[in-house]
């Protein structure tokens, strides 16, 4: 879990971070979801008839379908506590870890995208370039934005450029 302060000089620059957030997220649902379909198909011929194949072939389903309703888990069975992690050494262990990451990531892009349309209510309301946006960033998706304006040094911070030049004359 991150959890930073990011600083943005426009509403545009805030949205564009978050439309390659949702592309970023959105291409990980879909290697993810490559490689359970690839997972169920190769498992169908040794383990079709099992209660836990059954389970995630279901909830793949559903999953691609957009009609999950929260968190499903395909059972815990299987798993070992050992410490602060979980370990499996069962073929249904991966599928469950990639159904659980397809989850929670679609729900993140869910955020994302609802986040997106906020800041596009707020250009609406016409909020100038004058201001700067520092963003409470938790989890990767932005939680709260405290509105400053720019002025004075945090103004010329992005654009300040000093140099020296020191010019001679050949003989």
């Amino acid at each position: 879990m991150v959890t930073e302060i990011r600083s943005f000089y426009s509403l545009k620059e805030l949205s564009e971070s978050l439309e390659e957030e949702i592309d970023f997220y959105k291409a990980a649902v879909d290697e993810y979801s490559q490689r359970l379909g690839s997972f169920l198909r190769e498992m169908k011929a040794t383990h079709g008839n099992e209660e836990w194949f059954k389970k995630l072939s279901d909830l793949q389903k559903i999953s691609k379908g957009g009609k999950s309703k929260g968190k499903k888990k395909a059972g815990s069975s299987g798993w070992v506590e050992f410490k602060e992690i979980m370990l499996s050494t069962e073929e249904q262990g991966e599928a469950q870890i990639l159904f659980e990451a397809i989850e929670e990531i679609n729900s993140k892009v869910t955020r994302l995208e609802k986040i997106r349309d906020t800041v596009e209510d707020l250009k609406r309301l016409g909020l100038g370039e004058d201001i700067l946006y520092i963003t409470y960033v938790h989890d990767e998706v932005p939680e709260r934005i405290v509105l400053r304006k720019k002025g004075g040094k945090e103004a010329g911070e992005k654009f300040e450029f000093m140099t020296t030049f020191s010019l001679s004359k050949g003989l």
